[in-house]
């Protein structure tokens, strides 16, 4: 398969699923949730509509999904129902949408394959609002601290973590 990945390229999110945090936008208290195949975080580009939303990944570098294993397959998809369920939960959302972008045509800009988990509210514009923006760090750590606190209850209540 052809790689997109530039000579050299630094992956931000292996950096992420080793929680290594210098030098990248996620912040250790973004990340949610961790276990050997997947790691769950707060993305930190925000839509004014959909803030919050969630990234999946892998623990492993596959660049994206010519080159993302069946095996993973299951671990992301669970992680990414259960931050659905999460969400409802404690974003009070209306509904739940998953995007995953490959290669430059399809909106890829980091070059290891990742989910992304979106709360959805009721006219929210989603699909015609291109501009995101930035969060602070503080804007990401509401949203990571309710899901943090969703995960750890359930895995308190005894029940199978994703």
């Amino acid at each position: 398969m052809h790689t997109h990945m530039p000579s050299g390229y630094i992956c931000p999110f292996c950096k992420v699923a080793r929680g290594q945090h210098d030098g990248i936008l996620t912040g250790a208290c973004e990340v949610f949730y961790r276990d050997d195949m997947v790691t769950g975080f707060i993305s930190a580009h925000f839509w004014k509509s959909n803030p919050g939303h969630a990234l999946v990944i892998p623990n492993e570098h596959f660049e994206n999904i010519f080159s993302f294993p069946d095996e993973y397959a299951l671990s992301v998809h669970r992680l990414a129902r259960q931050i659905a369920i999460a969400m409802k939960l404690t974003y009070n959302c209306d509904g739940i949408s998953t995007r995953q972008h490959n290669e430059p045509a399809g909106s890829q800009d980091v070059w290891h394959y990742h989910l992304h988990v979106f709360p959805r509210y009721e006219n929210d514009k989603f699909y015609s609002c291109k501009k995101y923006y930035l969060a602070s760090e503080t804007e990401k750590k509401v949203y990571a601290d309710r899901l943090k606190n969703y995960f750890d209850n359930e895995v308190e209540n005894g029940l199978q973590k994703p």
